[in-house]
């Protein structure tokens, strides 16, 4: 018998002539089916489909009609109708929305809303986590002037935030610390790169402005850079056209907003989040009002105090996706059901991946170098620590300068007693001088992000008395464990430290000396290693690395190594760098140190 092929979209509309008209082979019930709205995904759009739904032995059953106009569905051989008015209605709930191209801030809406006639219904395409949609991508990707082998988490992250940006405008990436989430951003943009007369406009904490000169200047090349802030500021919008990438920082952005909100920026990029988490805040209500098309922030903890955390980064993302601040803590109070209401609704726009999660596609160790820069204060204090040094000791001076620098590097309240070992150093606290120094509040990211996500940390210092600047410091994190091993640590106590430290449930950092516990120490319990000092001798940081990077480590372990640039610290890493490349070549060091000492002395801070 000769199958006969029936086009439904070309049949009657109404239920009512479709019955009076009914194609060969098909019957009609006349029991009413509830309407609905199906939110499906249709070459990365989201696309409404008018619908209805049946339940069959306690099983929910979701049917399309035959398109938006039609007041039936087809349930196999059997149409089945729905309310007269159902197009009427769904015409109305879409608005003035294009059901072909559904915002998502739309179908959020839609899908959140209690009050409208059409209940609607995401498919779990629509739905999907950021981390699971990502996965599905090629573990490859090829982008055209990108100096970097992307790992395959990566190489799917990129292809998902593409897609994803395109679609919504926005979201949130909120890969765990150690996953190369500037590398990503950076790839982002090189897949179409900014307009100068458009360019991206980075935002970051200015602990990290150095960073991001350093990848984009060693990953892509190609793009054009220009760093706004202090003297090197442009006093008219055709000063920051001129470049593809700007960078910033959230404090210049709040003083220049007038500037930055003359233009219309092709991508706005928010490193360190947590700095617009509080929707009160100046920072916060001064970027919202930038123009852009497209808006990223980047926080490894996305939801630290309260929900209203996550409320203020997806509005930002994508502006009016969760509603106004009043109805979305009306909708969402914090407890946990609520969280996880509002993790369904926000994970199709949040990238968030943990070292675990991609284990498979990692070393077993990555290192990570973080280049800071000394603030105007702490530049003009090194040269005059520098010259002051110079001349008190014309005949060792250079050695003597080169350790009083490492300390004001360290922190500018260490001073070095006559008498004592380097690592006693003690504190002299300066009212001129804040505590939270660039590497300061480098150090507590690094330890905010690592504590959030439940992970224990070591900190090497040279000098003993950084752990207590460090614990005056983290005084918002209460529930932290904190331990220190140096030289005048009993032998006899070092291991019952380390077993306190390992089997604290909670968040956990240990501060060690390298010199006291670089060596013979198994600390498996960490996965994350911050160098707050560098150190000559390249093999004794290795040492002091591999306490947690050791046989008996399950995990991956991420190490930092933290310097200013442009000073001695930048000499050191260099150094250590140099001596690890030498392999079983016989070369002498004692030259090189002199080379070092010369380098170090005059190689010197600018301001900004």
């Amino acid at each position: 018998m000769k199958q006969v092929v029936v086009n439904l979209a070309m049949l009657p509309e109404t239920f009512e002539e479709i019955r009076s008209s009914l194609p060969e082979g098909f019957t009609v019930s006349e029991r009413l089916l509830e309407p609905i709205v199906i939110l499906d995904r249709d070459n990365n759009k989201i696309v409404a489909r008018l619908g209805g739904t049946r339940t069959v032995r306690g099983e929910r059953h979701e049917l399309f009609a035959p398109s938006n106009r039609h007041t039936w569905v087809v349930d196999a051989k059997v149409i089945r109708p729905l309310p007269r008015d159902a197009a009427t209605v769904f015409d109305e709930v879409i608005g003035g929305d294009d059901p072909e191209d559904i915002p998502f801030s739309s179908a959020l809406r839609m899908i959140r809303a209690s009050e409208i006639s059409l209940a609607a219904a995401p498919t779990e395409a629509i739905m999907e986590a950021g981390k699971d949609a990502a996965e599905r991508n090629t573990k490859e990707i090829s982008i055209h002037g990108l100096n970097a082998d992307l790992y395959p988490y990566q190489a799917c992250g990129v292809q998902w935030m593409w897609e994803t940006v395109s679609r919504t405008g926005g979201l949130i990436l909120a890969d765990e610390m150690g996953l190369g989430k500037t590398l990503q951003i950076i790839a982002l943009l090189m897949i179409e790169k900014p307009l100068i007369i458009s360019p991206a406009l980075i935002i970051c904490p200015t602990s990290l402005i150095a960073n991001w000169v350093r990848e984009i200047e060693r990953f892509a090349p190609d793009l054009s850079l220009l760093v706004h802030r202090g003297s090197h500021r442009a006093g008219v919008v055709s000063g920051l056209q001129r470049v593809q990438v700007i960078i910033t920082t959230y404090d210049t952005l709040v003083n220049d907003i007038s500037l930055f909100s003359s233009l219309e920026w092709s991508w706005v990029i928010c490193d360190e989040a947590q700095a617009i988490k509080n929707p009160d805040s100046n920072r916060r209500r001064a970027i919202a009002t930038v123009p852009r098309r497209k808006s990223i922030p980047m926080t490894g903890t996305p939801v630290e105090n309260s929900l209203i955390d996550l409320w203020s980064l997806a509005d930002f993302a994508i502006p009016g996706l969760l509603g106004t601040r009043e109805e979305f803590e009306f909708e969402f109070p914090d407890n946990l059901e609520a969280g996880q209401n509002l993790g369904r609704l926000t994970d199709p726009i949040i990238l968030r991946r943990r070292v675990a999660d991609v284990a498979g596609d990692l070393p077993q160790r990555i290192d990570i170098d973080v280049p800071l820069e000394l603030d105007d204060q702490l530049v003009d204090h090194y040269k005059d620590v520098r010259e002051a040094t110079m001349q008190k000791y014309p005949v060792a001076g250079a050695l003597v300068a080169t350790l009083q620098l490492q300390l004001l590097c360290a922190h500018p309240w260490l001073r070095q007693k006559d008498s004592a070992e380097e690592e006693d150093a003690e504190l002299v606290p300066a009212a001129s001088i804040p505590l939270l120094t660039p590497k300061m509040e480098r150090t507590i990211d690094l330890l905010r992000e690592a504590f959030t996500n439940r992970r224990k940390v070591i900190i090497f210092a040279l000098f003993n008395r950084i752990g207590d600047l460090l614990k005056e410091a983290c005084i918002h994190f209460p529930e932290t464990h904190w331990g220190a091993i140096n030289g005048s640590t009993p032998q006899e106590d070092r291991q019952s430290i380390i077993d306190v430290f390992s089997e604290h449930e909670g968040p956990a950092c240990l501060v060690l000396n390298p010199k006291a516990a670089g060596a013979g120490l198994n600390i498996t319990a960490a996965t994350v290693v911050i160098h707050f000092t560098p150190v000559w001798n390249p093999a004794l940081e290795a040492q002091a690395s591999a306490r947690a990077h050791r046989r008996g480590q399950t995990a991956t372990v991420t190490v930092y190594r933290l310097f200013y640039k442009d000073t001695v610290e930048e000499i050191m890493i260099d150094r250590s760098a140099w001596k690890n490349n030498l392999a079983n070549e016989t070369v002498p060091v004692s030259t090189r140190d002199a080379n070092d000492l010369k380098r170090a002395l005059e190689i010197m801070p600018r301001k900004q």
